[in-house]
């Protein structure tokens, strides 16, 4: 199931207050400035920064390319 439209203009990272990158398909936010990937359980977003996961250079790389190449775009306008 898709998050919201409305939900998703609002979600920010709790880190630093910036714009996440949904993948739907992973049932992941990312945040790529701070390298951390907030996980999705049943259509509910899990924003607490002690449940995310930062990822590792190899994977923040294939994250971003995913999100160049499908089109995703940040929640938000920074």
């Amino acid at each position: 199931m898709t998050l919201d439209s409305q939900l998703l203009a609002i979600l920010a990272c709790p880190d630093d207050k910036g714009p996440l990158l949904y993948f739907e398909d992973e049932s992941a936010l990312y945040n790529p400035r701070t390298q951390r990937r907030y996980r999705i359980d049943d259509d509910i977003p899990v924003m607490l920064i002690d449940e995310s996961e930062v990822v590792d250079d190899a994977e923040h790389t294939r994250l971003t390319a995913k999100a160049e190449s499908d089109g995703i775009t940040p929640t938000f306008d920074a």
